[in-house]
């Protein structure tokens, strides 16, 4: 018997389990914003590495120290971040992350006043450390708040938010902290003779601060109105040592999840590895000011955050591992453009890529945490940590970028984790049917 094709679709929309669980939408709203206010920070790094270079005069691979700075606090803090929750909740690590944040951002203003470039890596340091307990706290609590069966799709949903605020975080960027003057090597010797290039450095640096400050308040609004929210108790949200048998050794039992934590880590680095550079490959092959190189960056996050409000959709009828899958296959294509060809047809092929990177972040998270149960407050800080992979990537293309003397051949290295994920995704999620546990 034939069913009509309405009537079809009305079924699968109906058994299709709801992406928000009913009375939890101001706690789903609240947390969302979380994804929006970590990538404010998270992607104001790639204005603060041109930035940088040219307030302390300093070489593209150590303002790529920022990224190392930063992203070796979501490193180091994740399995803190992860034990804590086991005993206190998701709650208490979320307020904890904002209060951290926000501590981060006020070092800003003494680091400026300072003009020391080592106090603003700790500085970020310290913002990174909170946006740990964030993201160790937010996708696990995001993914376990309704049906497992939507988890990829919830999670895709709420990362959406991520860019909308890399999208405010870049043009505030570009906005207040790029003052649009490029000074050329001959009016720089000017200056010096005339003993005015400090205060022009010191000027620029300054311009750091008040973006900081506002964000550092926002993050203490925010905290404040989390710890006044009820939060359910989900997925063993008080483990104690009677109930817990989750363990680090267990999860070496899991290989979807541990080729996840690979997954993870080369993504960071293709991610944050290709916005950070991007402002200079704009530079570099285009021969555009600053500010406008800056606009472009802006444009390819509204392409990422499109990326991910569609792709949410799109996992009602395509399944995660292999939407995710094609359009790595896709990047690899762009990127390999983008090194071959540096100028506009590169430019607009790396700036397109970010539209399909958008789904890898969630998608891989959801799918690694997928089956650890009691495992996975640390399961998921240990892909948490596997952000790592910006820290260590970024310099990576820095340093390749000065001995190629090309900023277009070290976006080689993003090719490269795009293939990764692409085996990720095609071969590394099936292992876990060969999972048993003992």
């Amino acid at each position: 018997m034939l069913v009509p094709l309405s009537t079809a679709s009305k079924e699968r929309k109906d058994t299709s389990p709801p992406l928000i669980p009913q009375g939890m939408g101001v706690l789903f709203f609240l947390v969302d914003a979380l994804f929006f206010l970590w990538g404010v920070p998270s992607n104001l790094n790639d204005v603060l590495i041109r930035q940088f270079m040219k307030s302390f005069a300093i070489s593209r691979f150590q303002a790529g120290l920022v990224q190392s700075a930063f992203y070796f606090g979501y490193f180091t803090l994740a399995i803190p971040a992860a034990l804590l929750m086991r005993k206190l909740g998701y709650k208490f690590g979320i307020v904890v992350g904002l209060l951290l944040f926000a501590s981060g951002s006020f070092l800003f203003w003494p680091a400026a006043l300072l003009g020391r470039y080592g106090f603003f890596l700790f500085a970020l340091f310290v913002i990174a450390s909170g946006l740990s307990f964030l993201e160790t706290a937010s996708n696990p609590f995001v993914a376990q708040l309704g049906s497992p069966e939507s988890a990829a799709r919830r999670l895709n949903f709420s990362q959406a938010f991520n860019p909308l605020g890399a999208i405010a975080g870049v043009l505030g960027g570009t906005v207040f902290i790029f003052s649009g003057i490029e000074l050329t090597p001959r009016q720089i010797s000017v200056m010096q003779a005339a003993h005015t290039y400090d205060a022009y450095l010191k000027h620029e640096t300054m311009r750091v601060v008040v973006p900081y400050l506002v964000v550092g308040s926002i993050a203490t609004l925010w905290a404040i109105m989390i710890a006044r929210t009820k939060f359910p108790t989900i997925a063993r949200e008080h483990e104690d040592a009677a109930q817990d048998h989750g363990s680090f050794k267990e999860l070496l039992r899991y290989p979807h999840f541990l080729f996840a934590i690979v997954a993870q880590f080369l993504y960071v680095g293709a991610q944050v590895g290709t916005w950070s550079y991007f402002i200079q490959y704009v530079q570099d092959s285009t021969h555009q000011p600053e500010k406008i190189a800056g606009y472009f960056l802006t444009g390819t996050l509204v392409a990422f955050g499109v990326g991910r409000f569609s792709s949410a959709a799109i996992m009602r009828y395509v399944k995660p591992a292999h939407l995710m899958g094609i359009y790595s296959l896709v990047n690899i294509g762009l990127v390999a453009v983008g090194v071959a060809f540096p100028g506009w047809v590169g430019l607009w092929a790396l700036f397109i890529t970010s539209f399909f990177m958008s789904v890898m972040f969630p998608t891989i998270f959801a799918l690694g945490i997928d089956g650890l149960d009691q495992n996975t407050k640390i399961g998921g800080s240990l892909i948490v940590m596997a952000i790592v992979g910006g820290a260590v990537l970024t310099p990576l293309m820095g340093w390749i970028s000065q001995v190629s003397h090309s900023i277009a051949i070290a976006y080689m290295v993003p090719l490269f984790c795009y293939c990764g994920i692409a085996l990720y995704s095609f071969v590394g999620v099936r292992l876990k049917r060969r999972e048993r546990l003992a």
